[in-house]
């Protein structure tokens, strides 16, 4: 069976992006050689990426950009790999590799059946909070970022039941960013 692996940088004080959208500027304070490594392993490792529909928008803008372009194993596997987009707004995606679809658990559920390389889900909050309530997440991994924003959009969604989670790595990187991952029982 596949495993649903969510990854995201998160801070201090639980937020995954600043007060604007797309501010992501603390992601600076976490990159390094360690997490350029994990950012390898993931494309080795993954059958699919996931992501929600502003997700998509922003990671398609941003791999396809003249920015991205520099020949990098991380720029070849986010444009080459299957990607898989939550959306009930749009039908399409141009992105290479991509298929959108308006019913994601059923999606995930099915992937999560059948034997292969990891799902990964990139980002989307909205979209992580949906797949954790419908026990479709196997893993949660998470870089801890030594910042506080003080603002932002937090990475968990408040009203939920409460979901124990257990612990299957803490790993302390250079910069002082920990790698949590966690297993949700699922």
């Amino acid at each position: 069976m596949a495993k649903v692996i969510v990854w995201n940088l998160v801070t201090l004080d639980g937020y995954f992006e600043g007060k604007e959208k797309w501010d992501l500027s603390f992601h600076n304070d976490a990159w390094g050689e360690e997490l350029d490594a994990l950012s390898k392993e993931f494309g080795r490792r993954a059958q699919c990426l996931v992501f929600g529909r502003v997700t998509h928008d922003g990671m398609k803008a941003y791999w396809t950009s003249a920015e991205a372009k520099e020949d990098s194993e991380v720029t070849r596997y986010m444009n080459a790999l299957p990607k898989l987009v939550a959306s009930r707004s749009v039908q399409t995606s141009d992105w290479n590799n991509t298929r959108v679809t308006a019913d994601i658990v059923g999606e995930i559920a099915k992937l999560r059946a059948a034997p292969g390389k990891d799902v990964l889900v990139f980002g989307s909050a909205e979209l992580i909070d949906t797949l954790l309530k419908e026990k479709q997440v196997d893993e949660l991994m998470l870089a801890l970022v030594p910042v506080r924003l003080g603002a932002g959009t937090p990475f968990f969604k408040s009203g939920n039941e409460r979901q124990k989670l257990d612990l299957l790595e803490s790993r302390p990187l250079k910069n002082g960013t920990v790698i949590l991952r966690y297993t949700t029982g699922n």
